[in-house]
């Protein structure tokens, strides 16, 4: 299996980040314990290796997997954790309405948007944490399509397409009060202008949603 395909883990230092909300025009800061974060976007092959399942509107073993809910997401970790030797992060109600971080399992999961800041920016402070058309997949550069994890330059910690190609779903709530169950995507996608980007884009989606430029990356607590 080519490395891509696999669920290689890099080790990313403690720190803090600052997030903010247009909405309620909200800032806050978030202290982080280490954890590690997926190096790629899960790939349609590792996907399929685990789910049985290929989603993606596109096809190819080293594309990120994609046409992906929240729900699919965290149940795929689930899934990983325990064909590793891992306990499940995840309790999922039995009215599929919900579900529950065991912070004490030591499985995979999605990064929260906090995590997956700090990582995408990997310790720079500006929109990128480089030269956007060398780091990303975007719609200046795909053509209009997905292309193979892994093509564009790594950040500092060597993590690649944390910016374009696919957003990624993370853990957190978007924002309660006025979307209810919605979940927070990062990193901006294949077919998205250069402004939507940027390592503090925030979009959402609901935790059923499926579309053909998102996708995950999978985190795991530090032991």
């Amino acid at each position: 299996m080519d490395a891509h395909a696999g669920n290689e883990m890099i080790a990313i230092p403690p720190g803090q980040i600052t997030l903010s909300d247009r909405r309620t025009q909200r800032r806050w800061t978030v202290g982080l314990a280490p954890y590690q974060l997926a190096t790629f976007p899960t790939t349609q092959a590792l996907y399929e290796q685990i789910t049985g399942q290929r989603p993606s509107t596109a096809d190819g073993d080293q594309l990120p997997v994609e046409g992906v809910s929240w729900w699919d997401a965290i149940r795929f970790c689930n899934a990983l954790s325990q064909r590793d030797g891992f306990e499940p992060v995840y309790h999922l109600h039995a009215n599929g309405e919900g579900a529950e971080w065991d912070a004490s399992a030591d499985g995979y999961r999605l990064p929260t948007e906090a995590e997956w800041e700090h990582a995408c920016r990997a310790g720079t402070t500006g929109p990128h944490y480089g030269p956007l058309d060398e780091i990303a997949w975007y719609r200046g550069n795909s053509h209009e399509r997905i292309h193979d994890v892994g093509g564009k330059q790594a950040n500092a910690w060597g993590l690649h397409d944390m910016i374009g190609n696919v957003w990624n779903w993370c853990w957190d709530i978007y924002d309660a009060e006025v979307y209810g169950t919605y979940r927070v995507l990062r990193g901006g996608g294949w077919f998205d202008e250069h402004w939507s980007c940027r390592a503090s884009a925030r979009r959402r989606g609901h935790p059923s949603f499926q579309v053909d430029d998102v996708g995950f990356r999978i985190a795991r607590s530090s032991c």
